[in-house]
């Protein structure tokens, strides 16, 4: 590969703009350095006429985004240098898959952030790298101290992607291996598997613990914050002897208040607080609906739930908080709220909305009230679906998750 071999080069050099760095140039350096820690990265205002090494966030080539006709994604996300680069680089370092997702999880909200300003805390903590306003000097030194940092996150990274893919590997042959038919899966050791079994049956999942005895993890469904089965209210937030008696089983240790941990002494006690859970356990499903009643939204809203294999869900509707008055003038009008109390108003209204524990959140009106809404609830992973029509057909979509 032509950028590849030229990056791997023993002479090997790259020229980026000069001044204020963000976190598309410093990622795309260390991403470069990542590749090849002994490149040179040069910065200036104006690549130089006879520079015959890699240019990228200037200069107007294959890996600037500042034309006119950059380019975008299908998914319309723009790219911007370093999405332009992993673009190429990408599937080198982690196989076309990996790759594919860690641009959809972690490169394309940089790439958002650098072409709109989007809010993003990475880039934040990386633009506070640059010198203050009135530091003499330039700012090289503070960049390649900020490379250095985003180096050491992409390693992390592509570590813990290729971990996942190990996880995923293993827990495929541990299913293949055992096959449970109760929907309780023993592990051999810890494996992460939240994501790998999400599609499953498998409501539990028991390990061995690094303090001894056993821990019990119940599993979410896909695309939920929900799990597949809980445990007992009355188990959450004991141990020891409390726990004991409550659970009938003579080495129950603990159980964490928020429910995603149990732990046990013996193997056998962890399988049988499984199906206690699971005896005991009464589904609950609920989609809270942000707008106006409508029946025939809310059928197609339980059909599938039904065929995600939820048989029973409740439709909850949550009103959304009275519009603040409008000052109006002429055409023209102004929200008369200041922007921290329009931030408090959407905070309550999502809180609101999470006191359901919702399966998903259904919306639908005008992008005004809705699309704050949404932002955030996006931002929390949290499903949201909405209502489109397509020839002639009324469908249900799901707006994909932010970051």
């Amino acid at each position: 590969m032509e950028l590849l071999e030229e990056i791997k080069k023993k002479d090997a050099k790259a020229f980026t703009h000069g001044g204020k760095f963000h976190a598309d140039d410093v990622f795309s350096s260390a991403l470069l350095l990542y590749i090849n820690p002994e490149i040179v990265i040069s910065r200036g205002n104006k690549v130089p006429e006879d520079f015959d090494g890699i240019v990228f966030d200037i200069g107007r080539g294959r890996y600037d985004h500042h034309q006119k006709d950059s380019r975008v994604r299908e998914n319309g996300v723009p790219y911007a240098a370093f999405g332009l680069l992993w673009e190429v680089l990408g599937k080198e370092i982690l196989g076309e898959e990996l790759a594919e997702k860690m641009d959809e999880s972690f490169i394309q909200p940089l790439d958002i952030n650098d072409n709109t300003g989007e809010k993003n805390e990475l880039a934040t903590l990386i633009g506070n790298f640059n010198p203050p306003w009135d530091a003499k000097g330039g700012s090289d030194e503070a960049f390649f101290q900020a490379v250095s940092v985003a180096g050491m996150i992409l390693e992390n990274k592509f570590e813990r992607y290729r971990g996942n893919a190990r996880a995923d590997q293993r827990v495929e042959q541990v299913l293949e291996e055992h096959n449970p038919k109760d929907r309780i899966l023993v592990l051999p050791e810890f494996i992460p598997c939240q994501k790998a079994l999400a599609e499953t049956e498998i409501a539990f999942v028991i390990f061995p613990s690094n303090r001894g005895g056993y821990c019990i993890q119940p599993q979410k469904r896909e695309y939920s914050m929900n799990y597949k089965c809980s445990f007992p209210s009355q188990w959450l937030g004991l141990e020891g002897e409390e726990l004991v008696k409550e659970t009938g089983l003579s080495s129950a240790v603990f159980c964490h208040k928020g429910g995603f941990l149990m732990t046990v002494g013996e193997l056998e006690d962890a399988k049988a607080a499984c199906k206690k859970a699971l005896e005991v356990y009464q589904e609950d499903s609920v989609i809270v609906s942000l707008s106006a009643p409508d029946s025939e939204a809310e059928e197609l809203l339980k059909q599938i739930a039904g065929a995600r294999g939820i048989p029973s869900v409740r439709i909850c509707h949550v009103d959304f908080a009275a519009l603040p008055e409008l000052e109006i003038e002429d055409n023209y009008a102004e929200v008369a709220l200041e922007k921290q109390d329009w931030k408090a108003r959407v905070k309550e209204q999502v809180r609101q909305i999470l006191k359901y524990k919702p399966e998903a959140v259904y919306v639908q009106g005008n992008v005004f009230e809705t699309y704050p809404i949404v932002h955030a609830l996006r931002k929390k992973h949290i499903p949201v679906l909405t209502m489109i029509e397509k020839a002639g057909r009324k469908l249900i979509v799901r707006i994909p998750s932010g970051s």
